[in-house]
């Protein structure tokens, strides 16, 4: 009897062992999901990134969008840090699938160069985490084909759509996300958020990209204030980019800056007609 209960002590005591270090690790075992809290409080996103936590709301951002263990996700352009992708990629891992429409890889800009970089360097790294990830390309006008048309049950673009509204390629990745749904899909989006913008200060009015998401055929559904900043006044010196993280701009304003925060942002849901 004393050694039964002496094995099964064991058995317990390795077994939160394992789960701390897989947890430290920021991964699991094969066949072993992840939940949302645990990919957020993993070890594979960088202290930097977690301080960003409390401005980009990510749990509550992808749970507004309903996102599911079990889907198959697109997200328009990660970025060389890949801050959304070193959730959703993990989270997605065992059972769904995540696709990053990201850079062209055969760009001679050295911006892009250097991003591509980044990006392969932490897939490569850690293929426990990204192992199953797709990687595409999102280059407009030249490259729209982010995934399969009909395959994704959500895409998701967190602060770009600025960037396609200043080159005039909103319309057309719009479209692109459209395609590349089911029929009942998510489009999530969420972006720097000013009703009377000036020009190419990153800002965006969340009217704008209604009525362009609702021109390429996507129904609107709700939108949210997660990621609401009342401090943010959207009048900085270098645009939306005067504020953290950029910090770009005077020094002597960085203090006052950092006292706003991150941007003030929308955070919209459409859908595309299940019919």
């Amino acid at each position: 009897m004393r050694y039964t209960a002496e094995k099964t002590v064991l058995k317990k005591i390795l077994g939160v062992l394992v789960t701390t270090t897989l947890l430290a690790f920021g991964g699991a075992s094969a066949g072993s999901a992840m939940t949302l809290d645990e990919v957020i409080a993993g070890n594979h996103r960088s202290d930097e990134d977690k301080a960003r936590d409390k401005y980009r709301h990510p749990k509550e951002t992808l749970e507004f969008f309903g996102l599911g263990d079990d889907m198959t996700v697109v997200e328009l352009v990660p970025g060389g840090g890949g801050w959304y992708q070193k959730i959703l990629a993990p989270y997605l891992r065992d059972k769904g699938m995540y696709y990053g429409a990201s850079y062209d890889p055969e760009s001679t800009s050295d911006y892009v160069k250097r991003n591509v970089k980044a990006q392969n360097d932490r897939l490569a790294a850690h293929p426990d985490l990204y192992g199953k990830a797709v990687m595409t390309v999102l280059d407009p006008p030249a490259h729209l084909d982010i995934a399969p048309a009909g395959s994704a049950d959500m895409v998701l673009t967190f602060r770009n759509y600025h960037n396609w509204a200043m080159s005039g390629h909103e319309k057309a990745v719009l479209a692109a996300a459209f395609k590349a749904l089911k029929p009942g899909g998510v489009f999530g989006i969420t972006d720097h958020r000013r009703m009377n913008p000036k020009e190419r200060s990153g800002y965006i009015n969340p009217e704008e990209v209604k009525a362009v998401a609702q021109e390429v055929g996507f129904e609107f559904v709700a939108s949210s204030e997660i990621n609401a900043n009342p401090k943010d006044t959207g009048d900085h010196e270098k645009g939306v980019w005067t504020l953290p993280p950029r910090l770009a701009g005077d020094p002597a304003h960085h203090e006052e800056m950092k006292k706003i925060g991150e941007s003030d942002r929308f955070t919209l849901k459409f859908r595309k007609p299940a019919n």
